[in-house]
């Protein structure tokens, strides 16, 4: 019987891309997985809808919000109607390559991994420079995290998670702005035994090519993580 991922694709006004990841997502084969994939487009302005909708053949399921209720609601609406036996999250910006699938992929088929993270701190084959106070906080809310809840992890804020879907419901996710990574990071590590890191490279934005993500929203990933971590 072949293992089943889930791609959760969230997509918010990304025309420019929304077809190359998701033909880069096509391309990817792994003796033994079964890709599952789902976009979910969050109220978008432009012509992502229309790409998606002239191009059915790159997805299993559309799932169209009518309005933008941000990352966290169309990651929920994505996990909602998931089938596979493990969850993996792909940004639609191209900022992480669907090439390191297979990489990602070997920790479940040999070890019996939970909870593979990509990083881009692991030896990469490349990552492209970008902002310092990034990387500040990123090494912060890693340090955070892993003195909290016992782990070695070095990079936690990657878009690379993959998870056994039985770990985390949904329904009982609170945060819906950019800390419910955090959020789901700190409930599957509590219900998980076997844990892996494998390296990714990264190919980031800047902020004119479209990336969305600010230093200040480190405050409240930090908080989620401390809420979690006392049962809040």
């Amino acid at each position: 019987m072949s293992l089943r991922i889930s791609i959760i694709v969230p997509a918010y006004n990304e025309e420019a891309t929304i077809l190359r990841v998701l033909e880069e997502i096509r391309r990817q084969s792994t003796k033994g997985v079964e890709f599952e994939v789902i976009v979910i487009d969050d109220g978008s302005q432009d012509g992502t809808v229309a790409l998606l909708e002239a191009n059915p053949r790159l997805y299993d399921r559309l799932i169209r919000r009518a309005t933008n209720g941000g990352k966290g609601a169309a990651v929920v609406a994505g996990l909602r109607a998931a089938s596979g036996q493990y969850i993996l999250f792909q940004d639609a910006d191209l900022e992480y390559s669907p090439t390191y699938y297979p990489a990602l992929v070997f920790p479940v088929l040999n070890f019996g991994a939970e909870i593979v993270m990509g990083s881009r701190f692991l030896a990469a084959p490349y990552s492209r420079v970008q902002f310092f106070w990034h990387k500040v906080g990123n090494n912060l809310i890693t340090l955070i995290f892993n003195a909290l809840f016992n782990t070695t992890f070095t990079d936690i804020y990657t878009c690379y998670l993959l998870y056994r879907r039985d770990l985390l419901d949904p329904d009982h996710l609170i945060s819906m702005g950019w800390e419910q990574h955090a959020e789901i990071l700190c409930r599957v590590v509590r219900r998980s035994k076997v844990i892996y890191e494998v390296p990714i490279s990264y190919q980031g934005r800047s902020y004119e090519e479209g990336k969305k993500i600010h230093a200040h929203h480190a405050i409240a990933v930090i908080l989620t993580i401390v809420r979690r971590r006392i049962g809040l």
